[in-house]
């Protein structure tokens, strides 16, 4: 699955913000989400997490006016990938 969202900041404030969030968010996991990857590489975030026994993991890339995500959803939550676009 590949997408991007529009972003009106400047490349550094957009990674930021999503810095920001992820920290802010962090104690809203819920116990059945583990986070296996969490890692920057310049402005590419690689994640992988695994919900309910199933394994997503991918990148979202942080781009002048996007931000790019790409990842790889397991079978079963391939039936939902326009509602995950959304």
């Amino acid at each position: 699955m590949e997408f991007n969202v529009e972003h009106t900041f400047s490349k550094e404030e957009a990674k930021q913000r999503i810095v920001m969030a992820l920290s802010q968010n962090r104690t809203k996991i819920p116990p059945e989400v583990t986070v296996e990857e969490e890692r920057w590489d310049g402005n590419t975030l690689h994640f992988g997490f695994t919900v309910q026994g199933q394994s997503i993991t991918g990148y979202l890339e942080v781009r002048d006016k996007e931000y790019y995500i790409g990842a790889k959803l397991p079978w079963m939550l391939k039936l939902f990938e326009g509602r995950i676009k959304q």
